[in-house]
Formats: C-alpha cells, sequence, structure tokens
C-alpha cells in the first residue's frame, strides 16, 4: 500500500470514529406510527432524547429508546478513551423506511375479502460527535 493511500485510510478511519450507528430491521410497526416518534428526536442530544423516549406514551418510542442505547454503546466500543459527557453526542440523522409487509385476508361482506397489509420498517440513528465539529 502506498504512502498516500494509507494516509487517506487512517483519515477515513479516524473520521468513522467519530460517528456510531445503530439498525433495527423488521420492526413490526407501520412506518408512519415510527416516524411520529422519531422527528421527537432527531438532531436532539443524546441525554435529551432518552429523555423524551423514556417518558413518550407511544409503543415506538420503546423500541427506539433500545435502539439509541445501542448505538451509544457502539460509540463506546469504538472509542474506548473518550468520555460519553465531553464528546458531546446528538442524533445526527434518523431514518424510518418501510419494511416488508405481511398480507392477510379478511372476509367481507358477500363472499368479497379484504387484504390487510401488517407493516414493518427499518430504523437507522446515526450519532455524531460535537467534538468532530469543534477541532475542525
Amino acid at each position: 500500500m502506498g504512502v498516500r493511500k494509507r494516509e487517506r485510510a487512517e483519515q477515513t478511519k479516524e473520521a468513522k470514529k467519530q460517528v456510531a450507528f445503530a439498525k433495527l430491521n423488521n420492526c413490526p410497526t407501520s412506518p408512519r406510527k415510527m416516524r411520529l416518534v422519531a422527528d421527537l428526536v432527531r438532531g436532539q442530544k443524546v441525554e435529551l432524547a432518552l429523555n423524551i423516549l423514556r417518558f413518550s406514551q407511544k409503543e415506538a418510542s420503546r423500541k427506539l429508546e433500545k435502539l439509541l442505547l445501542s448505538a451509544i454503546n457502539n460509540y463506546v466500543q469504538k472509542n474506548e478513551d473518550a468520555n460519553l459527557e465531553e464528546a458531546g453526542l446528538f442524533v445526527k440523522t434518523i431514518t424510518v423506511d418501510g419494511g416488508m409487509m405481511l398480507k392477510r385476508l379478511r372476509p367481507a361482506p358477500q363472499g368479497r375479502a379484504h387484504r390487510i397489509r401488517k407493516r414493518s420498517n427499518h430504523v437507522t440513528i446515526v450519532l455524531g460527535s460535537n467534538n468532530n465539529i469543534q477541532s475542525n
């Protein structure tokens, strides 16, 4: 490996250390309901986002809280020497995409059938660190 390529690889590795993410696939909640909760924590600091999710009445907030804790743990695993309070973690992006759909039939009047779509979603949380923004 050449010197320039190695230096570039080290730079990208350092840049990726400041970002941590977690994914939740095939969560059995409709994307529309999950987006309502996801919009509450988008762009918030991690401590505030955890409090919002903990005290929310929605069922989707429990799953997002668990996912956010997983993303925080991923950041800690990448940066063993970093302090969480000094890192200034915040929810950089949170995306909710539609997942697979279970299709069921429900009997309807006059011998017909209506299709029931049981939706699921995929959620991705990306955490950013304020240290990276201030140092550049």
